[in-house]
C-alpha cells in the first residue's frame, strides 16, 4: 500500500485511509480463490458460472467497504522521489520511524495551500456554458456548474455518459480542494445544471441563487440541498451588483465584483445590455483588469457603451467550439478589440493567479 500510494494520490487524488482494514478481506480473496479460479476457468470452462458467480459476490463486498476518503491534492515529481528515498530507507534498514516522516511530508503536502496567500481564478472548460473556479488559501467557491455533455469523440467513452462536472469535481481535488460553497449566477441548464449532481458527490457548505422566482431546475436543487441563500447584496469577499428583478432569467443573473491586489474581477453571467446600463447607472466601474463576458459573448450583452466605460485588460469568453448559437458574435469581438480576449473553445480553460499586484496567466489546450 505505501509503495503505491503516490500512484493512487496521482490518480485518484484521494486516499481511503480504511483500505488497510478492507486489504484484510480483498488481498485473501483475490489471491486464493479469484485468481486462482480465473485461471482455472481458462480450462474448465463449465466453471464460467462459478466464476461469474465470484466476482459478483466481489463486486457487491466492494461496494460495501469502509470509507474514509481524504483528499491529497497532485504530488509533484520530485516530492514522488522523496517519499519513494524515505520509503526505501525504512525497508532497507528495517526502521520504522522513517514511516512517520512519509505522513509529515503527506501532511504538509495536503495542507500546502494554507502557506499560499495567492488568488487563483480558473475559468473552466465546460464547452457551451459557464463554470468559474476561486481559490484562495482555504476557500474555494463555485460559480456556476456548466451543463451536462456526453464525449463521444474517442470510441472506448461511446458506451457511457461522462459529465463535465466529474472533470471539474475531479480538477479540485487534484488541486487540494475537498469542500466548495457554490453561486449559481442563475437557472439555465448551462449554468447550473449539473448542480444536484455537484451537491450529490462534493461537499458543499452553502449555494447562493439569484433574484427572481425559482425555475425547476433551481427547486429541484432545493429538494437536495436546504442550506442556501437568494438575492442577496455579498458573500465572502464577493459583491453582487443588484439592480432591480426582471421579467427574464438572464438579466436577473448574478453579476459579481471583487478586489484583490488592487486587481478587479467583474463576472457577469448572462445579464444583458439592459442590466448592463443599470449596472453603470448604479456602480462607478472602470479599469477592469478581468472581466467574464456576458452570455458567452451574445450580442444580447457586452454593448459597445458598456465595454467601453468598463476597459478590461482581460476578456474571457466561456463558450462550447463550433456551438450552434453562433457564439461568441463578431459585433462583441470587435467592442473587444482593445482587450486580450481568451476563449475556452480555443484556449481551453484558463487560469488567472493574482500573485503581488501582477497576473499570471496560464493556459490549458481544450
Amino acid at each position: 500500500m505505501l509503495f503505491s500510494l503516490p500512484i493512487t494520490i496521482n490518480m485518484n487524488y484521494e486516499i481511503n485511509i480504511l483500505s488497510i482494514l478492507n486489504n484484510l478481506l480483498f488481498v485473501p480473496l483475490i489471491s486464493l480463490l479469484v485468481y486462482p479460479l480465473s485461471l482455472i476457468t481458462l480450462l474448465i470452462k463449465p466453471l464460467d458460472i462459478i466464476f461469474f458467480i465470484i466476482i459478483n459476490m466481489v463486486e457487491f463486498l466492494s461496494s460495501k467497504l469502509l470509507v474514509l476518503n481524504i483528499v491529497i491534492p497532485k504530488m509533484p515529481w520530485w516530492l514522488i522521489v522523496v517519499y519513494y528515498l524515505v520509503l526505501m530507507y525504512a525497508f532497507i534498514n528495517n526502521n520504522k520511524k522513517p514511516l512517520l516522516v512519509l505522513i509529515a511530508i503527506l501532511a504538509i503536502h495536503k495542507y500546502s495551500y494554507l502557506f499560499d496567500n495567492n488568488y487563483y481564478i480558473y475559468f473552466l472548460n465546460v464547452g457551451q456554458g459557464d463554470s468559474t473556479l476561486i481559490r484562495h488559501k482555504n476557500e474555494a467557491i463555485l460559480i456556476d456548474t456548466g451543463g451536462t455533455v456526453a464525449f463521444q469523440k474517442e470510441s472506448w467513452m461511446k458506451t457511457k455518459e461522462y459529465y463535465i462536472t466529474d472533470n471539474t469535481m475531479i480538477f479540485m481535488k487534484s488541486i487540494g480542494i475537498d469542500s466548495i460553497d457554490m453561486i449559481l449566477t442563475h437557472g439555465d441548464q448551462d449554468h447550473m445544471g449539473e448542480a444536484v449532481h455537484v451537491v450529490k458527490n462534493f461537499n458543499v457548505n452553502n449555494i447562493i441563487l439569484n433574484c427572481g422566482k425559482f425555475n425547476t431546475l433551481e427547486k429541484n436543487l432545493i429538494k437536495s440541498f436546504k442550506n442556501y441563500q437568494s438575492c442577496i447584496t455579498k458573500y465572502k469577499f464577493l459583491n453582487f451588483f443588484n439592480t432591480k428583478e426582471y421579467r427574464d432569467e438572464n438579466s436577473n443573473s448574478i453579476v459579481a465584483y471583487f478586489k484583490v491586489s488592487n486587481k478587479k474581477v467583474l463576472l457577469m453571467g448572462d445579464a444583458g445590455v439592459e442590466r448592463e446600463k443599470d449596472i453603470l447607472e448604479k456602480y462607478k466601474l472602470s479599469n477592469i483588469d478581468i472581466l467574464k463576458v456576458g452570455h458567452h459573448g451574445s450580442k444580447t450583452s457586452s454593448s459597445q457603451e458598456f465595454i467601453n466605460t468598463i476597459k478590461p485588460k482581460y476578456s474571457i469568453i466561456s463558450v462550447g467550439k463550433n456551438n450552434r448559437y453562433g457564439h461568441p458574435n463578431k459585433e462583441v469581438l470587435d467592442n473587444l478589440e482593445n482587450s486580450t480576449i481568451y476563449r475556452t473553445d480555443k484556449d481551453g480553460s484558463i487560469m488567472f493567479k493574482i500573485k503581488n499586484d501582477k497576473l499570471k496567466i496560464e493556459t490549458c489546450s481544450p
